[in-house]
């Protein structure tokens, strides 16, 4: 007899159950969210449990490898999946979340999700602050410029370092405004000083990361869209085909087919990692727009934007940069986008690209 569990990890308590092969609870219990409480109700199991299955969530990257290293068969799932399998409960608490996961693992009826190193959720910690940073920096800036809107004040072709000074000039007038929003633009330039802080940490991983620069050879890609990509991918070797990257992040489309009569392919799933997918979406406008010289997948993506719009083609550019940068990585090979061009000259675009981000931080 064998023996499956499902652990339903909240905050402060985990709830618990085991069932046998034959789908019979055995054990349903709470205890602690730690490792060692976890092990400790499942000592009477622990000569025959198979699986020990939790949700992916903001615990897994410290409670997974801890149930690992305590000697369990641990397996995270995707939430999703999990989501869609649970919807059949007519009842939803953490008692019957948990007996939903062991049957889970009793019918093999799951995805396996990947628990990234420590060191590649570190950089994502550094991309999640500076993404957080400039947020709340757009967010102080907007609220100015919404609040000024009462007394008829408007800031266009207003850049960003003149900002401070016309708005400061705009409402010298009235002593109490001026108060209020001096607050409110020194608390905008203290989130720029540690957002600009930030942002120097990740150039300068990247000016000494292998994979990164090689990433950023192709045109558009810069720092933060190839240390968001490798972050995101963490080991390549888990996507059978470059081509599966591309669904992983959101960019293909969904389909709905039932029977010969329903087909609809609709917009893209968005499903995955946001940042990266827009991080990409990113890096396919400035290599449409902003990139000058000639490039395959830039012509590919201009003729696309002929039949159809300049969006979708952005679109399917970012999901041709996603595998394309896959395969770069488990190739080991180097970006040329023209191949007319003669390799000395690929060569000394990407010398001068390194040079450019190695100056910076020489």
């Amino acid at each position: 007899m064998e023996f499956f569990t499902g652990l339903d990890v909240g905050m402060d308590e985990t709830a618990i159950c085991v069932v046998d092969d034959k789908g019979k609870v055995m054990l349903q219990t709470t205890v602690v969210t730690d490792p060692e409480a976890i092990k400790l109700a499942l000592r009477p199991y622990l000569g025959r449990l198979r699986r020990v299955g939790h949700e992916a969530g903001s615990w897994s990257p410290w409670l997974h490898p801890e149930l690992e290293k305590l000697g369990l068969p641990a397996v995270c799932l995707e939430t999703q999946h999990v989501r869609a399998a649970l919807k059949a409960q007519r009842n939803k608490t953490d008692k019957t979340d948990a007996l939903g996961l062991a049957h889970l693992m009793r019918t093999g009826w799951f995805r396996q999700a990947h628990i990234k190193s420590e060191a590649c959720y570190r950089l994502r910690l550094l991309l999640t602050h500076r993404r957080n940073l400039k947020r709340k920096f757009v967010d102080l800036e907007n609220a100015i410029r919404h609040s000024l809107k009462a007394f008829g004040m408007r800031f266009k072709g207003c850049g960003r370092g003149g900002f401070a000074q016309a708005v400061r000039e705009a409402v010298a007038g009235d002593p109490l405004v001026s108060e209020l929003i001096e607050a409110m633009l020194n608390a905008r330039a203290a989130l720029w000083k540690q957002y600009l802080k930030l942002h120097d940490m990740v150039v300068k991983f990247v000016a000494g990361h292998e994979l990164c620069r090689r990433l950023m050879q192709i045109p558009g890609v810069g720092p933060v869209a190839a240390l968001s990509f490798v972050t995101a991918i963490d080991d390549p070797s888990r996507f059978k085909r470059s081509r599966d990257v591309a669904a992983y992040f959101g960019l293909t489309s969904r389909r709905w087919q039932s029977g010969k009569s329903i087909d609809v392919q609709g917009r893209i799933s968005k499903a995955g990692d946001p940042d990266v997918r827009r991080a990409l979406y990113e890096a396919a406008s400035a290599l449409l727009t902003r990139f000058k010289r000639k490039d395959k997948i830039k012509a590919w993506g201009m003729a696309l934007a002929k039949r159809s719009s300049h969006r979708k083609a952005t679109v399917a550019v970012a999901r041709k940069l996603a595998v394309v940068m896959h395969a770069m990585w488990v190739d080991g090979t180097f970006y040329c986008g023209d191949p007319a061009a003669r390799a000395a000259d690929v060569s000394a675009r990407a010398a001068a690209k390194d040079k450019k981000l190695l100056g910076t931080y020489a």
